[in-house]
C-alpha cells in the first residue's frame, strides 16, 4: 500500500469516526436532558452536568466539592456555574455546606431529596445500558471501555 494510498484510508477512518461521534454527541444532548427531567422536572441538560458532577466530587463520602472545581472539570465559566447552581438550590437538589477544611469556603452537595432522586435516575439509566450492552460480547465491552478512555484522555 503507497504511502498516498494510506492516507486516504486514514481520511475516510478519521471522517467515518467524526460523524459517528457527533451522531453520538447529538443522542448525548438530548439524553441528558431526558435524565434530567428524571430527577427533576424542571431541571435543564446543564442542571444535569453540574449534579452529576456534584455527585461525582462528593462520592466515597466527601463533605462537598467547590464550585470552582464543577466549573473547571465541565469545562465552563464560573458565571454559567453559578447560575446553575442557584437552579439546582431552588429545587432543593443541591445545598451549600461550610467547609470544613477553609470556614470562608462553601461547598456543594446534594441534598437528601437531590441524592435520591439522582441514585434512582442513575439505576434506571444503568439498566438501559446494561440492557443495550448485554448484547455486546465482553472483548468488545472491553475494548469501548479502553478506546473511550484512551479518547476522553487524548481530548483533555
Amino acid at each position: 500500500m503507497t504511502v498516498d494510498t494510506q492516507e486516504t484510508e486514514r481520511s475516510g477512518l478519521v471522517a467515518d469516526i467524526e460523524q459517528e461521534l457527533s451522531a453520538l454527541f447529538r443522542r448525548s444532548r438530548s439524553a441528558s436532558l431526558r435524565l434530567a427531567r428524571r430527577v427533576h422536572p424542571d431541571m435543564d441538560a446543564a442542571g444535569y452536568a453540574l449534579i452529576s458532577q456534584i455527585e461525582l466530587g462528593t462520592a466515597g463520602g466527601g463533605a462537598g466539592v467547590r464550585a470552582s472545581d464543577v466549573a473547571q472539570a465541565l469545562g465552563l465559566d464560573k458565571s454559567t456555574v453559578s447560575r446553575g447552581i442557584t437552579q439546582l438550590e431552588n429545587l432543593g437538589l443541591i445545598e451549600r455546606v461550610g467547609d470544613p477544611d477553609d470556614g470562608r469556603a462553601r461547598l456543594l452537595r446534594l441534598t437528601e431529596v437531590g441524592a435520591g432522586r439522582f441514585g434512582a435516575m442513575r439505576t434506571q439509566r444503568q439498566t438501559e445500558f446494561r440492557a443495550i450492552l448485554d448484547r455486546w460480547n465482553p472483548t468488545d465491552l472491553a475494548d469501548l471501555g479502553r478506546l473511550l478512555s484512551r479518547l476522553n484522555d487524548d481530548l483533555s
